[in-house]
């Protein structure tokens, strides 16, 4: 036993243990994510049944089991139900209800011994509203303009048909709001701008204040014929309304205008149930986030988010590449440049949120105020850099992330033998052609590992992009088809941010407990999508470089 002791065996068994339950760890994790993630857009049962609480009236229950979950009974009993002395557990049901705009609450628990037989009407429908979350109920008429077109057996297929057409004359109303109007509004500004950058200069003449008024009148009538369409389409599409029965038995009208999609879940066949589930996983992934962020898609931060991360590798790849080609290849050794990597190696255990702090106090309020009165003065007091943006978040980034690029490019430089370098100035290269032309293309998968671990840190960091550039809600791209196209000033949206926003500051949180999983699972993904595509080119660059040099 000591000679195995001694043999270094046990240490060799211990660190494969170790690495084993941290990996057995991580793939549970993102088995919990991929489960509760994927699971969020399939279209469950729905029930009804009754409720009914000795001593109080039956409740009508309608709705999906999200989950159950087995407590003991002293501990329901401490809540007032009065649960029977001998029962040692109880199973709780979490039930998603809906309707809360006639029940007041989306979500309710009901102890399963007070519930009675479970029911799952064919004809129980499942409306996704755009305000009020969803609503269950039975379909009793549709009408149009106050006059009943449907009922029956017809209406059904009516109803999906009107609603198709609600949501195309939506998204033309959506279109026009967040595109034609929006570039109209956006030339509005330029032109407001243009006179007052005009008056600073003292060049307003009367001539350049006709065609600037000449633009504003152009501009104002394009408006004016957008504002005519839009007005129609409000009107067309306010014209349909369905009446629906609750569990209750109160009927409640609704408009088809505010319905994203309806289905009846529990007449679908397995077909029809992975159309849906793919139609819904392709409208989260490519939509646009309502309810406080708790309902519709996320395309918005997935945009942000690898948005800001091109930018930050824009920005600190060649920072960190050149600063460790410098400190490695032409620094003089010295106490001074020990005291630099030092401090290198000690920035990048500094807290993120210390870089977010510093990042708000020099990049927006410094820099960027600095910027405003250098070249904005005409929208001032109203900052155009002075406030968090883009391009501030991926600096900030870029200044966390550096550390990690310089270490990594440091080791790559530091593994070239000696002997390529002496062979290229023995050729009679000079010391400059040495390292660009060979030194450098045989270090760049270790500059590319660099990056790597910088995408992968930067696309999860949350708490400092809070303080210079991330929202809750963007309400435009950082890109679109207005000069100059890329809108460094603008604020973004981040997977990240959005997952802390609606897992910790929504007001439903068993509503947006699947919307957390499932972004999650989405950051995941396009961390591991970035990390690919890094690591490809990486892999291609070595084969490269390792033909070249064979």
């Amino acid at each position: 036993m000591k000679n195995w002791w001694k043999s270094g065996a046990p240490w060799i068994w211990l660190n494969g243990g170790a690495v084993t339950i941290s990996m057995i760890m991580v793939f549970g994790l993102l088995l919990l994510i991929l489960v509760r993630g994927f699971g969020a857009f399939w279209p469950h049962p729905v029930f009804e049944t009754v409720y009914e609480l000795p001593g109080q009236d039956p409740v009508p229950v309608v709705g999906e089991l999200r989950r159950s979950e087995t407590l003991t009974a002293q501990a329901i009993r401490e809540t007032g139900i009065p649960i029977p002395e001998e029962q040692l557990v109880v199973t709780r049901h979490l039930i998603k209800m809906g309707n809360r705009d006639v029940t007041g609450r989306d979500f309710g628990y009901f102890i399963d011994d007070f519930l009675e037989e479970w029911r799952y009407p064919k004809d129980m429908a499942v409306l996704e509203r755009r305000e009020w979350g969803d609503f269950y109920g039975t379909p009793v008429r549709l009408f149009e303009d106050g006059r009943v077109v449907a009922e029956g057996e017809a209406l059904w297929s009516e109803f999906q048909t009107r609603v198709r057409r609600a949501n195309d004359l939506f998204d033309e109303i959506r279109s026009i709001e967040r595109g034609a109007i929006g570039n109209v509004n956006f030339a509005l500004e330029r032109v407001r701008l243009d006179r007052r950058r005009a008056e600073l200069r003292g060049t307003l003449t009367e001539q350049l204040e006709a065609q600037l008024q000449e633009r504003r009148e152009h501009l104002q009538a394009d408006y004016a014929v957008l504002e005519t369409r839009l007005n129609e389409l409000y009107r067309e599409v306010a014209r349909d309304t369905i009446l629906m029965r609750a569990a209750d038995g109160r009927e409640v009208t609704i408009r088809l205008a505010d319905i994203v999609k309806a289905w009846q879940p529990n007449q679908m066949s397995l077909p029809a149930k992975i159309g849906f589930y793919v139609d819904d996983f392709v409208g989260f992934i490519f939509g646009y986030p309502r309810e406080a962020n708790t309902e519709g898609g996320i395309f918005p931060a997935i945009f942000g988010t690898v948005v800001m991360v091109l930018v930050m590798s824009i920005i600190v790849t060649p920072f960190g590449v050149l600063a460790a080609i410098y400190l490695r290849e032409y620094a003089k050794q010295g106490p001074l440049l020990k005291t630099i990597r030092i401090s290198v190696y000690n920035l990048a255990g500094v807290p993120s949120i210390v870089f977010g702090v510093f990042g708000l106090g020099f990049f927006v309020y410094l820099t960027g105020g600095a910027i405003d009165r250098a070249f904005y003065p005409e929208a001032l007091p109203a900052p155009t850099f002075g406030t968090p943006g883009l391009f501030w978040a991926s600096l900030t980034l870029a200044l966390l992330t550096l550390p990690v690029v310089i270490v990594s490019t440091e080791e790559g430089l530091a593994r070239i033998p000696s002997t390529i370098r002496e062979g290229s100035l023995a050729l009679g290269a000079t010391k400059g052609e040495t390292l660009w032309k060979v030194v450098v293309p045989l270090a760049t998968p270790a500059m590319m590992t660099g990056l790597i671990l910088a995408i992968a840190r930067a696309a999860g960091e949350v708490a400092p992009l809070m303080l210079v550039g991330v929202v809750k809600l963007a309400p435009t791209l950082p890109i679109d088809g207005n000069f100059p196209f890329i809108h460094l000033e603008r604020k973004i949206m981040h997977l990240g941010f959005h997952i802390y926003d609606v897992g910790f500051q929504s007001p439903h949180a068993e509503a947006a407990e699947q919307l957390v999983y499932a972004t999650a699972l989405i950051l995941v993904l396009l961390i591991v999508v970035l990390n690919l595509t890094a690591i490809t080119i990486r892999n291609h660059l070595r084969e490269k470089y390792r033909a070249e040099s064979d």
